[in-house]
């Protein structure tokens, strides 16, 4: 659990509606087809001398991270009867038939196929959680999952025909300060013109050092305006919340980062302080997160006992426990759907087994392994499953997910978008405690 990070997240994300200054996504399939996760592109390069040494170093260095060095050479590529020789000997091969027949040779970059050589080895385990990152992907990961950026404070969403709107402005944001808007359609970025470019390159032009300005030629009514923002850092907002009718309180939280502890815990205090009666905790469509953070959650909530057991490769248990000072004694309902995994499941699964509060909704994703984040010393990482892990009456939601105490589906209303039938079915549940 020391080793650099602990992740509780799901599958990777694919949505094209991020923060300018990075930012971690949903889960799965929440947004549409056309957006994908920013920082997550692979270089392309060319093959050359020097690949089979570097494939080795990075062999050698997750080797050191767990002091196992002579099991990764020989059991891995050994116990199939391939030494290290025969995998130099047959990337010579194949490099030497790519510099003779490979009709776009020129195109080609070896930084590319050497980063591809760590991916598909890690890919090849089929273990859709564990994950090579290079370094360029590694520095937006740690940054996503701190929850803190260097950047202006703002999300875009790229449209199908390429155009790039603001959907979402921080408040007290520099790009708030700057006076942006929402709708506001992005044309530049310091000059440069970004018709045609990805969203991705898009948001590595208005990132930056904190401290430096960047200017933003906007499309608002038809008529274009400049936008020149300084450039600080951004604690995205995981927890949204407000006081209901019926002083019931609401908390949704989006992911399970650095900053999320400090945002739920203000919510708790604000909605306790304005008399809160009842609450619903809203976790649909959240991946997860940060395994230290979703416990100090749970603190907030529970009653003595355990929160969590983890189980490692070796057979050795860790487990961690609550102590029952915070305990929430008012109605609770929490909401999940499909798209809420791993700490999301830890939460929901905690709450559910110790009866504190109702699950409502559909059941969750099914994500009850853990992840490590280990640096391999050169500015790269791997996110490799290093246990499973179990709710406090001991049970395993790997592959099966929480299934709901009140189970409902989402149905979307033509005539009342803004409708919804889950958080009526929780507010109804807690009515009816509240009226017992």
């Amino acid at each position: 659990m020391d080793k650099d990070r602990t992740e509780m997240d799901t599958t990777e994300k694919t949505e094209k509606e991020l923060p300018a200054d990075g930012g971690r996504g949903e889960a799965e399939n929440r947004f549409s087809q056309d957006r994908t996760r920013e920082g997550h592109t692979k270089h392309k390069g060319r093959f050359g001398a020097g690949v089979l040494t570097g494939m080795a170093g990075m062999l050698v260095i997750i080797a050191a991270a767990f002091g196992i060095r002579s099991w990764v050479i020989g059991n891995s590529l050994a116990s199939s009867g391939v030494s290290a020789k025969d995998v130099e000997n047959k990337l010579d091969v194949i490099n030497g038939l790519i510099d003779e027949y490979y009709l776009y040779e020129d195109e080609i970059d070896s930084n590319a196929l050497v980063e591809g050589l760590y991916s598909g080895y890690t890919e090849a385990l089929g273990d859709p959680y564990t994950e090579y990152y290079d370094e360029e992907e590694t520095q937006a990961l740690f940054e996503s999952t701190s929850g803190e950026f260097s950047g202006i404070g703002v999300t875009m969403s790229q449209g199908p025909d390429g155009t790039i709107t603001v959907t979402n402005i921080y408040k007290d944001s520099p790009a708030d300060k700057a006076g942006m808007q929402v709708d506001d359609i992005l044309l530049q970025v310091d000059g440069k013109d970004i018709q045609g470019k990805d969203l991705n390159t898009v948001v590595s032009y208005v990132k930056g050092e904190k401290g430096s300005e960047v200017t933003l030629t906007v499309l608002r009514d038809n008529k274009e305006v400049d936008l020149t923002a300084v450039r600080d850092t951004i604690e995205v907002q995981t927890v949204d919340y407000r006081m209901m009718d019926g002083q019931l309180g609401y908390i949704s939280v989006s992911e399970f980062d650095d900053v999320t502890y400090e945002q739920f815990k203000t919510a708790m205090d604000d909605l306790e302080a304005q008399n809160m009666q009842g609450l619903i905790i809203d976790l649909r469509n959240n991946p997860g997160g940060n395994v230290d953070t979703v416990t100090d959650m749970l603190k907030l909530l529970l009653p003595e006992g355990p929160i969590i057991s983890i189980k490692y490769k070796n057979g050795n248990t860790e487990e961690m426990t609550c102590d029952g000072t915070n305990e929430f004694k008012k109605p609770l309902a929490v909401l999940v759907n499909g798209y809420s995994a791993s700490a999301s499941e830890i939460f929901s699964g905690a709450v559910q087994d110790y009866g504190t509060g109702t699950i409502v909704g559909t059941t969750t994703y099914g994500k009850g392994v853990v992840q490590q984040l280990i640096s391999l010393g050169d500015g790269t990482c791997l996110k490799l499953t290093i246990a499973e892990y179990y709710t406090p009456s001991g049970r395993s939601i790997n592959g099966t997910g929480v299934t709901p105490d009140v189970e409902i589906e989402y149905k979307y209303d033509e005539n009342n978008p803004d409708a919804d039938n889950q958080l009526e079915k929780a507010v109804e549940v807690l009515q009816e405690q509240l009226n017992q």
